[in-house]
Order: structure tokens, then sequence, then C-alpha cells
């Protein structure tokens, strides 16, 4: 069985639509997918349709953004009600802070010299219900300001560039909160990638198992090097944590992440199953 459980559509960030996304998947011979955008399940039902035609199982996933002592940092959220009020309404103040920084970066960028409006942001969007730096970096793409996102983020966007804007995210802890109290299980996503590990140190992890249940951690990811996947995955064990792999797939919106490029074991996606029928939480049929 092959299973990635960290993706993405053009819902939020990623380029292909859901049933796209579910089409490169059974083309890639993957058996699970999670459709994983960002603060929103606005993807899952079409993503689940497409499924259920293709042979793909498509469970309910999302990833949400979070905040430590003022740093950037992601859970994914696996089996939600997705009509829970407390998580719903975190999510949608999540989505309204997104956009509402989305003119700052624009007004930063003319004061840079770089012509770009909060119109030319919504066009390249085209409808995603999280907008999202990426949508900007899609217009200075478009623009032939740079040659990627990535190029984009790294010139503009990213922490401390020039056009960098801050916003709301919910704090770590109580974001876990609202995955298990919506029926879902909580998994850290990329703990220990590019800058993150400062900032999610394994006795904070350990913090978060004890203090709010935290479920997993994302062990095989293309932001860790084999020798942090070995130190992940051995404090996972320790920890009693599920230990995901995926490929955290965008489409064309990010290089070196195709379908399938990392896996969850069965074994690991079977016991992440069982935590969220636990929790009374929905599971693909």
């Amino acid at each position: 069985m092959r299973i990635d459980l960290h993706t993405h559509s053009n819902v939020s960030d990623g380029t292909d639509t859901p049933t796209r996304l579910v089409l490169e998947a059974a083309e890639a011979d993957l058996d699970v997918i999670a459709l994983t955008d960002h603060d929103t399940f606005g993807g899952l039902v079409e993503a689940q349709e497409a499924g259920r035609r293709h042979g793909v199982r498509v469970l309910t996933g999302i990833e949400m953004s979070a905040d430590r002592d003022g740093r950037s940092v992601h859970v994914l959220g696996y089996g939600c009600d997705v009509r829970d009020p407390g998580l719903l309404a975190e999510l949608t103040r999540m989505r309204e802070a997104r956009r509402q920084r989305v003119p700052q970066m624009c007004a930063r960028l003319r004061d840079l010299g770089i012509a770009i409006t909060m119109d030319d942001v919504l066009m390249q969007a085209r409808g995603a219900v999280s907008l999202g730096r990426p949508h900007v970096a899609d217009v200075l793409v478009a623009a032939g300001v740079v040659g990627s996102r990535t190029e984009a983020f790294e010139q503009f966007l990213a922490e401390g560039r020039p056009a960098y804007v801050p916003r709301y995210a919910t704090e770590l802890g109580r974001a876990i909160d609202l995955l298990h109290a919506a029926r879902g299980v909580a998994v850290l996503a990329h703990p220990w990638g590019r800058q993150s590990r400062s900032v999610l140190p394994a006795p904070y992890i350990e913090e978060l198992v004890h203090l709010h249940g935290l479920d997993g951690i994302e062990v095989d990811h293309q932001d860790h090097d084999s020798h942090t996947r070995s130190l992940l995955f051995e404090m996972g064990a320790r920890l009693g944590l599920v230990r995901t792999g995926s490929s955290d797939y965008h489409g064309a919106g990010k290089v070196d992440h195709e379908l399938g490029c990392n896996l969850t074991r069965p074994t690991a996606y079977r016991e992440l199953l069982a935590r969220i029928r636990g929790r009374g939480g929905a599971v693909p049929r």
C-alpha cells in the first residue's frame, strides 16, 4: 500500500484542482492520500468524490497555521469533523488574516519598484479559498521578476525579507486542542525542516505530547535529511508518536516534491486510523 499524507490543491496554494490531484495520485500508483490544504477543507468533497471514481482513498486532512513564540509552524489534522464550529471559526479567522496581509505585501513590493496589486494576486489565485504568499509569488513569476516561487520567497516574501508581513496564527498547543475537539488527530508537519528545529526542539515536542496529546510527527519529508529523519524516527518511537511520511505536493508550485516521493508506512497509517476512530473521527471507506 502506497500512502502520501500531505498534499495541496489549488483551493489553497497548490496548482492542481482537487480532481486533478487525485488523478495524478492514481497515476503515481498511490492507494491513499490526504488532502491537507492550508486552513481550509474547501477542496475535500471534490477530492473524495474523485477518489471514489478513480480508486484512491482520500483521508480528511488540513494543514493548520500555528505559532510558537512568534515563529510560524504547521500542524496537520486528520479525520476532523469538517463542521466543527470551534475549528471552523478559527480557520475563518486565519484565512481572513491571510487575505488582509496581501495588500500590505503588495504595497511593500511597490515601494521596491515592483508594480503589483491585490487584483493581480486575486487573478493569479484563481478563486483559491485560502489566499497566501505563494499567490503573491506567482504574480512575481508571471511578471518575470523572479523565476520561481522559491526565488520569490528568498528575495522578497520569507520572514525577514523586505515584503514579508506577519499575520495571525493559532498558538500551537491550542491548534492541537482544536483539532482534537473536532475529533481529529494532530501531527507536526516537517518539524525540523529549514529553520524550524530551533522553534520545535525535542523537549518542546515532548511537552506537546504530555500537555496536549500530540499524536504524531512527519518524519520523511523533503526538508529533512537522512540524519534528521533518523533522529525524528527514534524520538517519535520513544514518545509513542505516529511517524508519517509524505510529499508535501503542491503541483507546479513546489519543485522536488512529487507525489509519492516520501510515503507513510502502512503500519503507521493503521495506527493513525486507530487514533482517529478512537476520537470518533472520519476515516476513508
